[in-house]
């Protein structure tokens, strides 16, 4: 993919999110993988209604230098991670959307409760151990609840999606808002019920090797 086409996408897809209403004002993250040391960041406390394509910012995730006219965000590590030890991701969203936090903040993992959430996300979504955002320590336990999955909520924080690519990335932060607002609206009505986990897993497992080729 081009430069300047990845920078576009990077702009897109942070626009989209504020339409979509899975972020607000300058919360949450996105970023590409250019290669196996780079990655294209959104910059550091911009309004993502305002953000053009040159605003992306270059960084190498072996040592987190960058290059641009603005400073990349400061979850960067969190990005640069996920992507050293996750050779199947090519995209990553952070947000704090809001259903998905609420299971964050009370520190409850998603078990699968539909379909699709299963398919795209994984057998769960489970819930990090409280760090402290922006350090290494935050990354490391977003990666390790992260292992086998494309989502996991943050602690008293937020979310982390993955794809392949930006637009599978997307899908899944759409995906885990509507699997986090079911979950959480039916405790009203007796509580979900929860997939077998062996079903969730080979539902996972087509998805990835097999439905997704497909389309």
């Amino acid at each position: 993919m081009e430069i300047e086409n990845i920078k576009e996408k990077l702009c897109f897809a942070g626009k989209k999110l504020l339409t979509e209403g899975l972020v607000k004002g300058t919360w949450g993250n996105i970023s590409i993988r250019i290669d196996e040391k780079n990655m294209f960041i959104t910059p550091s406390g911009q309004n993502y209604e305002n953000l053009i394509a040159d605003d992306m910012v270059l960084v190498n995730f072996t040592d987190y230098s960058f290059k641009g006219n603005k400073k990349p965000s400061s979850e960067l590590k969190l990005h640069g991670e996920i992507y050293k030890k996750r050779k199947d991701v090519n995209a990553i969203i952070h947000t704090h959307q809001q259903n998905a936090t609420t299971l964050a903040a009370a520190r409850v993992n998603l078990p699968p409760i539909i379909d699709d959430m299963a398919q795209i996300l994984g057998p769960n979504v489970k819930v990090t151990q409280y760090t402290l955002a922006g350090t290494n320590r935050f990354a490391k336990k977003a990666l390790k609840a992260l292992k086998g999955r494309n989502a996991v909520l943050l602690a008293n924080h937020g979310a982390v999606v993955v794809g392949r690519n930006i637009d599978e990335a997307f899908v899944a932060a759409q995906v885990l808002e509507k699997a986090a607002k079911s979950f959480i609206e039916a405790s009203f009505i007796g509580g979900a019920k929860s997939i077998n986990k062996f079903q969730a897993w080979m539902m996972h497992k087509y998805f990835l090797e097999k439905y997704s080729k497909q389309k």
